[in-house]
């Protein structure tokens, strides 16, 4: 049997939007959910939609610089979600847009999103630490996961962290699919890129895009290292988690072509909830982008 390569046309097809009439503000768009084992879709899509939503209304040049964002319900996988977004402000440096997203009659997300023209102005960037191993020296999840099985993992769950998700994704220290790897440790590394390179997407220019990605793929693992420190991995039988809100900083533009290195760590966990931080980094140490998210974690 012959096997379909993994892809990133996953990522492209979840931030193609369509034009739609919108009810509440100014300007709609659809799209949607991509296919994914769990009974809710990925919430990735969501922000990144949104992201594509709020880029597609600011014709003047500026660039994304944050979201923030909360996830107020689940999203049906594979249905269209409609984005509709406000414009709240243009000024002559910064525009502000608010985006919600609406399925079935209700609301089930909502974001600001702020955009800079950018000007002149001193420069700094955090750096990761140089012993972090080269992502070629790593196993792939397709890979690690090859020759193993266990918990809650199913056939498509495997075949979902193997190479469902668009990106390939390499784990310093090991991953948390079926056991936590190493040390329970609060943080963690994953080296990450596209599986092919990003194709085109209407309306979007390809740095636009490319901010779009980091807003798609950083949801993947973000919650990893509340998981890892607290010996969950994701295939515990009965293990629950769920985006509660988000937040993301868009420094400065970088291609998606080579690897990038997502450095997280985990900040709090109580009460049934989990805070996680992490940062965006080129293989020459330039910082892209940092994240924040808070999300639920129910052991069972």
């Amino acid at each position: 049997m012959t096997r379909t390569p993994p892809t990133s046309a996953v990522f492209t097809a979840a931030v193609t939007l369509k034009p739609a009439q919108p009810e509440h503000f100014d300007l709609a768009f659809t799209a949607t959910t991509q296919p994914c084992p769990w009974p809710k879709a990925y919430g990735g899509d969501l922000v990144a939609q949104a992201a594509a939503a709020a880029m597609r209304s600011v014709t003047d040049g500026k660039s994304l610089h944050s979201m923030h964002s909360y996830f107020l319900r689940p999203a049906d996988i594979g249905a269209e979600v409609c984005y509709e977004v406000e414009v709240v402000r243009d000024g002559r440096g910064y525009s502000t847009r608010q985006v919600r997203g609406y399925q079935n009659g209700k609301t089930l997300y909502v974001c600001l999103a702020g955009f800079a023209a950018g000007e002149a102005g001193a420069a700094f960037h955090a750096t990761f630490a140089d012993e972090v191993p080269d992502p070629e020296t790593l196993p792939s999840s397709a890979e690690y996961l090859a020759e193993r099985d266990g918990g809650s993992m199913t056939k498509e769950s495997k075949a979902y962290w193997s190479g469902g998700r668009g990106f390939d994704m390499r784990h310093v220290p090991g991953p948390v699919y079926l056991t936590v790897e190493g040390e329970r440790l609060p943080h963690q590394a994953v080296w990450l890129r596209p599986f092919d390179p990003l194709r085109p997407v209407d309306g979007l220019t390809d740095a636009e895009r490319d901010l779009a990605a980091l807003a798609y793929v950083c949801d993947y693992t973000i919650l990893e290292p509340v998981l890892r420190v607290l010996d969950l991995p994701w295939a515990r039988p009965g293990l629950v988690t769920a985006s509660l809100d988000h937040a993301m900083w868009f420094h400065r533009p970088g291609p998606l072509g080579d690897w990038l290195l997502y450095v997280q760590e985990a900040a709090a966990a109580d009460a049934g909830r989990g805070l996680g931080t992490g940062r965006f980094f080129t293989r020459d140490q330039r910082h892209l982008a940092t994240v924040v998210q808070e999300g639920l974690i129910r052991p069972t």
